[in-house]
């Protein structure tokens, strides 16, 4: 018997440190050997899929547990560290980190797109872990459901066996990572709001005012398409409320976004003092392609100091107004606000007449760069980099990239043996210090690369016409 117990204890010790690391954390640690079995036993997980020495990866560790905490009981949250578990992460498709994926009875049901924060996490979540569309029984369950902090998508129907009401829960199944979608079948909800068979979009109530309509309804045949198009075009409105969890919807609009002490939880009325004003302006320039936003100041701090280069001390008392292009220019209003709006105005037409500066995010010049590897910073670029009379190898690195690092030494030899060739320069870029060109991250058609062109490119391409192409062809 007692030779036995070495191979019983073993084992034994073994489960028991899983349960000491479960105890320390709310987020499962999975490896080569148990991720299927585990991932298998759950209705819906979310996993990361992470290398311990990557920046972005430290940054979400906070989060990512403060979220599984949040979570326990509902949806539980696991990480993989790829650089011991290779075999899994190959399997995935895993090449950067961190990636985080969706699994639903352990299979790979999507990747995951949503916000990095702790509570967008557990937002983003709780929709995946619920029914595609919420039932609605009563007017105290609406009145519910529609005060929420985010909008509301609700169908009225008259049936449950409706052919609209499988429609509607179609477009909700495929839309329920970013929207929230409720249905009724119950008549007397309807009559109230004045519908029989509608889709209604409610507007969350903190940001009701008398510059646009808060109940927006959706008159065209119910589709997919149809219905992601007209979410998309309605939900946020003239002024959203910008946020850690829906900055990556608004990101691809030319955006001016005011930041200041944004809380609608505390301070309702004072938020809605500033925002009002902003709406006030808003209302004379959308027509001409801009959109608006308001942010708390505090919760995008570090984007405004790393972005802007703006200190948490820089006219903290007023909005501090912003615009971000679809292209990635930004540029900053100098003037103080007035409760007037004049100054914005202002900022707005010398916007719309090229007469602002664009803010360009760069280091210092270097004073010596007489070394083997130039160093370019933003201010640089275009003197070094696009230089006619050079051939330029370029490295745009991050300082806690692991990667970089390794190649540090061998690109500095690669310049120290390039040294007298005054053809070629060696450079490399800190990324995360200055404003990098926009990187193509398409997909590889020409319809797309040309699209990338067009956005992108300093003059308009001149493309072939279509008579000259036959032409040459025959």
């Amino acid at each position: 018997m007692s030779r036995l117990l070495p191979a019983v204890t073993l084992p034994l010790l073994a489960l028991l440190g899983i349960a000491v690391l479960a105890a320390g954390s709310d987020v499962l640690e999975l490896s080569d050997s148990d991720f299927d079995y585990t991932v298998a036993e759950h209705e819906t997980m979310l996993v990361e899929f992470f290398a311990p020495w990557c920046g972005h990866c430290q940054k979400l560790a906070p989060e990512y547990e403060s979220a599984a905490t949040q979570l326990k009981g509902t949806v539980p949250l696991a990480k993989v560290d790829c650089t011991v578990n290779s075999q899994t992460c190959g399997r995935f498709g895993v090449n950067g980190y961190p990636t985080l994926k969706i699994f639903r009875n352990g299979q790979e049901a999507s990747a995951y797109d949503g916000p990095r924060s702790a509570e967008g996490i557990v937002s983003y979540m709780k929709k995946q872990a619920g029914p595609n569309s919420t039932p609605l029984h009563s007017q105290e369950g609406l009145d519910t459901f529609i005060n929420n902090f985010d909008a509301s998508v609700v169908g009225f129907f008259s049936r449950s066996d409706s052919v609209l009401l499988a429609e509607f829960k179609k477009a909700a199944s495929a839309m329920r990572d970013s929207y929230r979608f409720a249905h009724t079948t119950g008549l007397e909800l309807g009559l109230k709001h004045g519908v029989e068979a509608d889709v209604l979009l409610f507007r969350p109530p903190r940001l009701n005012s008398k510059f646009e309509e808060n109940v927006l309804k959706f008159s065209d045949p119910i589709s997919v398409s149809s219905l992601r198009r007209f979410i998309r075009d309605n939900i946020y409105g003239m002024c959203p409320h910008l946020t850690s969890e829906n900055k990556d919807n608004l990101k691809n609009r030319d955006l001016v976004t005011a930041y200041y002490n944004v809380d609608y939880l505390r301070n309702p009325k004072g938020s809605n003092y500033w925002r009002n004003r902003i709406l006030k302006v808003a209302t004379q320039f959308q027509s001409r392609g801009l959109s608006f936003s308001v942010a708390d100041r505090q919760e995008f701090q570090d984007d405004l100091e790393e972005d802007f280069g703006i200190s948490p001390s820089d006219g903290a008392e007023l909005p501090l107004i912003t615009i971000r292009t679809r292209e990635g220019h930004k540029y900053i209003m100098q003037e103080e606000f007035t409760r007037d709006g004049k100054a914005l105005e202002k900022f707005l037409e010398d916007y719309f007449a090229g007469k602002l500066k664009r803010f360009l995010k760069s280091e210092p010049r270097p004073e010596n760069n007489n070394g083997p590897v130039k160093v370019v910073v933003a201010e640089t670029f275009e003197e070094i980099v696009n230089d006619p009379t050079k051939d330029v190898l370029i490295e745009f690195y991050a300082p806690w990239c692991g990667h970089c690092k390794n190649l540090e030494p061998k690109y500095t030899e690669l310049g120290e043996q390039l040294a007298d060739d005054h053809n070629i320069v060696i450079a490399k870029m800190d990324a995360t210090a200055n404003d990098v060109p926009s990187n193509y991250d398409g997909a590889r058609e020409v319809k797309d690369l040309l699209s990338f062109l067009k956005k992108e490119a300093t003059h308009p391409p001149i493309l072939k016409r279509e008579d000259e192409e036959q032409k040459v062809c025959s």
